[in-house]
């Protein structure tokens, strides 16, 4: 008999393509930084007007995740991979895959891919069906699994075939989204042409018969349909911004000297690196060494260049937290909370620190940073676990179990954040707000532990 791994390996390309389309993009590592996310909001907004889409409503959102890549995954949210802010040189190739991105956005691309996917599926079940069919009717079983290859192949050529032409006609949408931005669509031709680069290295070519089993065109034919469209644009010319492009280096180095470790860091950012990326980069790769002087040498130095920034104050007061400089931690920290108007993810951070201390003095300080932050970033798991923790110190054990609720359900324990729902339901005063959302967080919890059951 032949077996199940003997059948074409398209079946399951196709299987893998199905599930990662399904896979809930919030199932993937977020990674949370105030200074990238004011970046990438910065660098999408130009585009976003251009696109007649709601100015605010579309979010960006970085995964940490070493792959090239962006994608939508419904709604007005476009992910980014650490891996590829990595890979680009400049912002206005980022710019370029972020106005592909809302290409996808405009097109309602989503809604139509699960609308394919649905297809696809349905075929692939006929044929599955058509094959059991034929064997139960007496036919060798390879002609079973005959019908069901062919199926498969047919449901994931159509289904391919749709990917490539969406993803061709978003690129044509992006080049008008810089157009009517007046940003360089040179960012975009010089990121189709490192994708080449990799394609090339990969063994991928125009001829290869791999080429039609791809989601996407390859990157020559998206060069050669946007270089003439992109070099004729009035805006084709126009300078990078400067100002972008050096916090873009920043950010880059900044999430480089987080996520890799800390010899490679240092082998891309040597200490003959005294740019302000360099720095970034060291600043983050000596702390996790635990070279405390070296990283708050690092810190001090782009403070001595910019001061006022409360980024740079943000990470010398982490890093004087992380190294048990708990008191030192808070001047820095405090004043990058007011600079930035109590940032959510930067209030949290010193919030965490105030409680740090073990001075009940600084509890209220606390509780009222840390309010500050939930109430303007509602999914901030590490600002509800640290506001929980204020309850408790101070003897408010309903609220407690109201913000450890608040997180669990973020964190996905269901089963925690209903029982401690449940229980900050029971004490708190009835019909207050807090008892109001204790309900709807016992009822997101129920109906989450539900659909597991059901699964």
């Amino acid at each position: 008999m032949r077996s199940l791994r003997s059948i074409p390996a398209l079946t399951f390309a196709f299987v893998a393509a199905l599930a990662f389309a399904i896979a809930p993009a919030s199932a993937q590592s977020r990674l949370r930084d105030a200074e990238t996310e004011a970046l990438l909001s910065d660098m999408i907004e130009p585009l976003v007007e251009a696109s007649e889409l709601e100015p605010g409503n579309v979010e960006v959102v970085l995964i940490n995740d070493s792959s090239i890549n962006a994608f939508v995954a419904g709604g007005q949210v476009v992910y980014i991979h650490t891996g590829l802010i990595n890979a680009a040189e400049t912002a206005n190739e980022v710019q370029g895959v972020l106005a592909h991105e809302l290409g996808h956005i405009t097109a309602g691309h989503v809604a139509r891919f699960e609308e394919r996917i649905a297809g696809a599926q349905g075929l692939t079940l006929l044929s599955l069906l058509a094959g059991v069919g034929a064997v139960l009717a007496g036919a060798p079983p390879e002609a079973g699994f005959g019908l069901f290859g062919v199926g498969v192949q047919a449901g994931t050529a159509n289904f391919l075939s749709f990917n490539r032409n969406q993803e061709a006609a978003t690129d044509l949408a992006g080049a008008r989204y810089q157009s009517g931005a007046e940003i360089s669509g040179r960012g975009m031709l010089k990121f189709f042409e490192r994708l080449r680069s990799l394609e090339i290295r990969r063994g991928y070519s125009q001829a290869d018969e791999a080429a039609y089993g791809r989601t996407h065109p390859l990157s020559g034919d998206r060069i050669a349909t946007l270089r003439e469209l992109l070099e004729s644009d009035p805006a084709w010319n126009t300078p990078d911004n400067a100002e972008l492009q050096e916090r873009f280096l920043q950010v880059r180095a900044k999430l480089f000297g987080y996520i890799a470790p800390a010899n490679r860091t240092l082998n891309i950012y040597p200490e003959s690196d005294t740019s302000r990326a360099g720095l970034y980069a060291r600043a983050y790769a000596y702390h996790k060494d635990a070279l405390v002087d070296k990283a708050l040498a690092s810190a001090e130095a782009l403070l001595a260049q910019d001061p006022d920034n409360p980024y740079y104050l943000e990470m010398q007061g982490q890093i004087l937290l992380e190294s048990g400089y708990v008191d030192e931690a808070l001047v820095p920290l405090r004043r990058a909370t007011e600079m930035t108007r109590n940032h959510p993810l930067i209030a949290s951070i010193f919030g965490h620190a105030l409680i740090a201390t073990e001075d009940e003095a600084n509890y209220p300080e606390a509780e009222k940073v840390l309010r500050a932050a939930v109430a303007r970033d509602r999914l901030n798991p590490f600002a509800w676990y640290q506001l929980g923790v204020v309850y408790a110190a101070r003897g408010d054990l309903p609220r407690a179990r109201l913000a450890s609720a608040e997180q669990q359900v973020m964190s996905r324990a269901y089963p925690a954040a209903l029982r401690n729902a449940q229980a900050a339901e029971a004490s708190l005063p009835r019909g207050s707000p807090d008892w109001i959302r204790a309900q709807d967080i016992a009822l997101e919890a129920r109906s989450a532990l539900e659909r597991l059951r059901d699964r």
